[in-house]
């Protein structure tokens, strides 16, 4: 089969591997759907050639891809039969730990104990192939009514958000400012929306500032359009600030902005990768109260909720992705995915 390598400095390639074959404990998939990840462009990017992405440990090539959808054509013979059989469509949770620590056995794999064995797309082969081998235990029911595309998407970017929601316990009668809109801050306009919040949407880019409103957002502000972001988010709010801000950016004045723009008891979240934020202790925090939250992509019961929710609520997951590509266009579409200006984008094996 062929698989997407990144190669570092903006390259990839499709690259020849032998089909998988599963161990007693794993499966293989069948790649219906495999989400482009913006996190997927540091390796896309990495400067310094393969040898700086640490990929498979050894230098050997990885195929890339760790938003993996599909259905199961294999089965390793230690695979509990009533768990997992032949044609269910499952997503991935894309870590693999011990499977027994504290946060293995909650659904962290990603926080193991013993430390991570396989972040797939990453340091063990991922989802932009035909084929994907991956542990049984890593594996999620995809349910009948979601895509295999909205269930790549919850596998990583959609799920995120899910998961800093949660850690924020947004309430229906609350306002949150959620900067940053590519597809993990629209997906968290469109979670929380639907858990009843009144939204406030906030991006540089005018496009997917625009877009969010279909997903549920309820005000836009454009920082480069407005005189002062603060004050205009305490005019929207009484004076007081939001309940909850959600920073997906990963940009140090959003952040900045993200802590001083929550009221007194207030909380907020980040979730974008990377950088540093500089902050006054006392009078951004401390004396007011607020409440910091780091949040790292989601559990493995965490992505089964999400999915559950978006079931529930009728939510159109779909609508996230502005391009599909097949494998052999993976080129184009990594050069016009590191641009970052339009939707989510997904690869059709």
């Amino acid at each position: 089969m062929q698989g997407i390598v990144f190669l570092g400095d903006k390259k990839l390639e499709i690259q020849g591997f032998d089909d998988p074959s599963p161990g007693p404990d794993d499966v293989i998939i069948e790649i219906k759907a495999s989400g482009m990840c913006g996190s997927d462009l540091k390796f896309y990017r990495a400067n310094n050639g393969p040898s700086s992405l640490g990929l498979g440990g050894d230098d050997k090539p990885v195929i890339a891809g760790h938003e993996p959808c599909g259905t199961i054509v294999e089965i390793g013979s230690n695979v509990p039969k009533k768990t997992f059989q032949l044609d269910t469509r499952v997503m991935q949770h894309h870590y693999e730990g011990c499977g027994t620590c504290l946060h293995c056995s909650t659904g962290w794999q990603q926080l193991c104990i013993d430390g991570v064995k396989a972040v797939f797309g990453v340091t063990g082969h991922g989802a932009h192939a035909k084929y994907m081998k991956c542990p049984a235990s890593t594996l999620v029911h995809l349910r009948d009514e979601i895509s295999f595309v909205a269930g790549a998407a919850i596998s990583c970017g959609t799920g995120t958000a899910w998961g800093a929601l949660e850690r924020l316990d947004l309430k229906a009668s609350q306002t949150i400012a959620i900067f940053g809109m590519g597809p993990v801050g629209l997906s968290a306009v469109m979670l929380a929306n639907k858990m009843g919040s009144r939204v406030i949407a906030i991006d540089i880019n005018k496009q997917r500032l625009e877009r969010s409103v279909e997903f549920g957002a309820d005000i836009l502000i454009n920082p480069n359009e407005s005189n002062d972001l603060l004050e205009e988010i305490k005019d929207l709010t009484n004076g007081t600030g939001v309940d909850a801000s959600l920073e997906a950016s990963s940009s140090p004045e959003a952040r900045s902005l993200a802590v001083k723009s929550v009221k007194t008891w207030g909380k907020a979240c980040f979730v974008g990768e990377g950088g540093d934020i500089t902050l006054d202790v006392s009078n951004d925090l401390l004396r007011r109260q607020v409440t910091l939250i780091g949040s790292w992509t989601f559990s493995k019961h965490g992505q089964a909720q999400c999915a559950d929710f978006i079931v529930d609520k009728k939510l159109n997951v779909d609508n996230l992705f502005t391009h599909t590509w097949s494998l052999n266009q993976a080129e184009e579409a990594y050069k016009i995915f590191d641009k970052q200006s339009d939707g989510k984008a997904v690869i059709i094996p």
